[in-house]
């Protein structure tokens, strides 16, 4: 469902644009339930049978995707221990760690791809990974993956980009830390491939992120800015960011995913646990239905609202020549009768008629 008309998101630019995109059998855009991705991350904790157990959660919970991360530590950084290399003595989770050692720990080797995908499919949900080299790329094209991931600090690796988009799959872009240019860049990157099935997801690169953070009301102005899907990548503990970002038009919901939070893996501290993650995929529907549309007035649902509105009635048997006062006519329940602002205009007037009590007023009776 391509829209092939252009949209400029800075002056000078112009690029495809589309409303939605097609993951496996999954169409994503504002026209479908937010499509929700656990993220197992390093979570698996070094144990292939953890991994398994944590792609069976994610299925029971109602997790559309399982999603990891495919590099090595060699092909994502280099084995040198200076200050460039090291993370802040600050950070929350891994201050003063050296990059190397933690990839070392956290990352998903090669060769447990094929059984996760593999149970995966036989779960009925989809597999995938953000590959963070060619090498990666090419592994997992030959494992027939539905979509392709660029992470956050990937996307200013615009060969990567061009790399991952020339496989004519859909290419789901983190924008965190990027700027408008940088973001332009990657479209530009992706769709020069001629892939037009691209998407962004609005993203905060910290663990865990700072709701304040989050900046949602950027979701809107980046999806018309850009032309293209827009979701979130949600770093926050638990699901309120989350649900809040269907209301901004995010289409899809990547957050990370563990067994517990207690259990350890190097991202175990701001990840879902099993009953959180179902809650996400029930609350972005409820969510994404409750939007409705850009109208006010009675919903179809409110009809039979609308019959017990208050309206004016006789609420005692009164004879004809009888006065209208406050103790035979009043606003009451049900609708049917004189609107209540019109006792004014039949207060004193006599009526023509008998009528019983439960009689609706009208102008034919006075």
């Amino acid at each position: 469902m391509t829209d092939t008309s252009t949209r400029p998101a800075d002056p000078g630019a112009s690029r495809p644009t589309t409303d939605s995109l097609t993951i496996g059998s999954h169409e994503v855009g504002p026209d479908s339930p937010p499509f929700i991705i656990a993220e197992m991350s390093g979570n698996h904790d070094g144990s292939l049978d953890k991994a398994l157990e944590i792609v069976r959660m994610a299925a029971d919970a109602g997790a559309h995707a399982i999603k990891l991360q495919t590099y090595t530590a060699d092909t994502i950084t280099i084995d040198v221990d200076t200050p460039d290399f090291r993370l802040s003595s600050g950070h929350e989770l891994w201050g003063s760690r050296r990059l190397y050692e933690l990839y070392e720990e956290a990352h998903t080797p090669w060769e447990w791809h094929e059984p996760v995908f593999e149970l995966a499919r036989d779960l009925g949900i989809l597999a995938f990974s953000s590959p963070f080299d060619p090498t990666a790329v090419e592994f997992l094209d030959g494992l027939d993956v539905p979509v392709f991931k660029v992470a956050s600090s990937e996307i200013v690796d615009l060969p990567l980009i061009r790399h991952v988009a020339s496989k004519g799959k859909p290419v789901i872009i983190s924008t965190g830390m990027a700027s408008v240019g940088e973001i332009a860049a990657a479209l530009d990157a992706a769709h020069g491939t001629g892939n037009d099935q691209v998407m962004l997801l609005s993203c905060t690169v910290s663990y865990p992120a700072d709701p304040a953070a989050s900046n949602l009301r950027g979701i809107p102005v980046m999806r018309e800015a850009f032309g293209v899907p827009v979701g979130l990548s949600d770093h926050t503990m638990g699901i309120g960011a989350a649900v809040a970002s269907v209301a901004f038009g995010s289409c899809l919901v990547e957050k990370h995913v563990t067994m517990s939070r207690e259990g350890g893996g190097v991202d175990s501290a701001f990840s879902l646990e099993p009953h959180e993650l179902a809650a996400l995929r029930r609350e972005t529907e409820v969510a994404w239905k409750a939007l409705g549309q850009p109208r006010i007035g009675a919903r179809a649902a409110e009809r039979e609202g609308l019959r017990f509105r208050r309206s004016l009635f006789v609420v005692e048997d009164v004879r004809a020549g009888d006065l209208v006062t406050s103790a035979n006519v009043r606003s009451i329940r049900p609708a049917g009768g004189l609107a209540p602002d019109d006792f004014g205009q039949v207060e004193g007037r006599a009526f023509r008629q008998d009528a019983a009590k439960g009689t609706p007023m009208s102008w034919d009776l006075v």
